[in-house]
């Protein structure tokens, strides 16, 4: 079955360039431009990936954003966020509710489809079987099998992104990852793409591992890394 898009965005100028764009790359799209219209037609969720601006005429992108992916049926649909407002509050949000990634109006229209081929690549592929089912660091316990994340036998609650964005770093904790390997890695971007979504992932990583987060070190010009050990 082909991939199919919906596009929700008022914008009738940008919706039917991106219409036309990704049908040419072989995508059956849909595309809306309001809250009303699109949570039609995702009563019947068949669509691989969403792309969802934030500013409609019936309300905000974010709300429908939290709809989707609190809703069991729709919540594996990966969305992309397009937003004129470059806020870094917006971003932060949005990733913190599920979506996948931001564009920042006025965007290249060759880029976003890059990023949208490149994110249901990634979910097309199988997880491979982990060696290890439970990944520990000090008072930080990781369920591999389970997705979940413990400091201090708490659950910390990570979106998917994070908490293969936070395996990565521990897996290979001590070496230093640049921003297109872990782009590449667990965004399944290429080096095409320029994107300040690891930055945004990693401050909100951070704040969600509190005492934790400082074993997610910045190496100034390169990347970041996990700690080697937790002392």
């Amino acid at each position: 079955m082909s991939n199919k898009v919906l596009v929700i965005e008022d914008e009738p100028d940008i919706r039917k360039t991106l219409e036309y764009n990704l049908t040419r790359e072989g995508f059956k799209v849909s595309g809306c431009g309001s809250i009303k219209e699109a949570k039609k037609l995702i009563e019947i969720p068949n669509f691989s990936i969403i792309l969802l601006d934030l500013m409609l005429p019936d309300g905000s992108g974010l709300d429908l954003c939290r709809e989707v992916k609190s809703n069991s049926l729709t919540k594996d649909i990966p969305i992309i966020i397009l937003t004129a407002k470059d806020d870094e509050v917006d971003k932060v949000v949005g990733f913190e509710l599920g979506a996948d990634d931001y564009v920042t109006k006025p965007f290249s229209v060759r880029e976003l489809i890059l990023r949208v081929k490149a994110i249901l690549k990634r979910n097309a592929k199988p997880l491979s079987t982990p060696l290890e089912i439970n990944r520990n660091f000090g008072s930080l316990k990781m369920d591999i099998e389970s997705h979940e994340v413990f400091i201090d036998d708490k659950e910390i609650i990570l979106t998917a992104l994070e908490f293969k964005l936070l395996n990565q770093l521990v897996e290979r904790r001590g070496r230093v990852q640049t921003r297109d390997q872990l782009l590449s890695d667990v965004w399944g971007y290429s080096s095409d793409i320029t994107t300040r979504t690891v930055d945004t992932h990693i401050k909100r990583l951070r704040e969600k591992l509190g005492s934790m987060g400082k074993y997610v070190q910045t190496i100034r010009g390169v990347g970041y890394k996990f700690s080697r050990t937790p002392e």
